[in-house]
């Protein structure tokens, strides 16, 4: 299924993905050694973000998250990209500096994207690839 959005941070990137229906903090919320979310509280505390795609309504926290997420890029760890609600300024010049494919504003509700799908997103262009069935469907 093609889904439209608008692109923040150009490149592909492709995996299953992780979808979070709250915000993500980076600093401190995720381990840029490891990019196993270790924020308190988290309903995907524990679970690794490398190599998958994030899904999640918008970053939250302090302008550091933008060198966590560029620090889990050049570690290895980093997603293979990240699709928001809504971008912000934090994830999104994380994504930027990080060359971790973008996009926001999809076509629909991030929560009814299921977790494990396959996925592949595109952002030169703001669009994704969602290979399964949306909840709800």
């Amino acid at each position: 299924m093609h889904i439209s959005g608008r692109s923040i941070s150009r490149g592909k990137g492709s995996g299953p993905l992780l979808v979070s229906p709250v915000p993500i903090s980076f600093l401190s919320g995720v381990d840029p050694e490891t990019g196993v979310i270790v924020e308190k509280g988290h309903p995907l505390k524990g679970v690794s973000m490398a190599g998958k795609v994030m899904a999640f309504p918008y970053g939250k926290g302090s302008t550091v998250g933008s060198y966590v997420l560029y620090a889990l890029s050049r570690n290895g760890h980093a997603p293979a990209a990240i699709i928001n609600t809504e971008a912000e300024a934090i994830i999104a010049t994380g994504a930027i500096i990080g060359k971790i494919p973008m996009i926001d504003r999809i076509s629909v509700p991030l929560l009814q994207l299921k977790d494990a799908v396959l996925v592949s997103v595109d952002g030169d262009d703001g669009s994704m690839e969602y290979n399964g069935e949306l909840s709800g469907s």
